[in-house]
């Protein structure tokens, strides 16, 4: 086995190569994060029964701006892009105007996801994400609204 030498400091390191390249190999792995979808902690936001709604209730809601945030950076951004701010693959979701009939579309979209002859672009998240946490992400996006 190949043994590789380093020196830092005085002190003389040696690695079997086999290890030394797995280390390298094996980082970017993990770069990536897990993806799948993670609940988001809505504690704090008034709760809003079974029934959705169809209109934002928590507009302007300084609580659910920072729940909205982190739910989407745990949910949305390896989509949709760091900030709101897409890379071209998703709709840039700080351009959606925050009126009644987008807060509508939405909650549907996120709920129910979005699919084109058969092809998923947007999977459904309904049974992940609470309408709560839902609501918050749109309160957090509509306060980084650009026109």
């Amino acid at each position: 086995m190949l043994q590789i030498e380093f020196k830092l400091a005085g002190f003389k390191l040696a690695c079997c190569s086999a290890f030394f390249a797995i280390g390298i190999h094996a980082a970017p792995a993990f770069a990536h994060g897990d993806v799948a979808p993670q609940a988001v902690d809505t504690k704090g936001l008034e709760p809003l029964g079974k029934e959705w709604k169809t209109t934002n209730p928590y507009k302007d809601n300084k609580k659910a701006i920072e729940i909205g945030k982190s739910g989407y950076a745990q949910n949305c951004a390896r989509c949709h892009g760091l900030e709101a701010v897409s890379g071209g693959i998703a709709p840039d979701l700080r351009l959606m105007p925050p009126d009644a009939e987008t807060d509508a579309y939405f909650a549907e979209t996120v709920r129910k996801g979005r699919t084109r002859a058969g092809t998923v672009y947007m999977p459904p998240f309904e049974g992940t994400l609470s309408q709560e946490a839902i609501w918050a992400m749109r309160t957090w996006l509509n306060s980084i609204h650009t026109k």
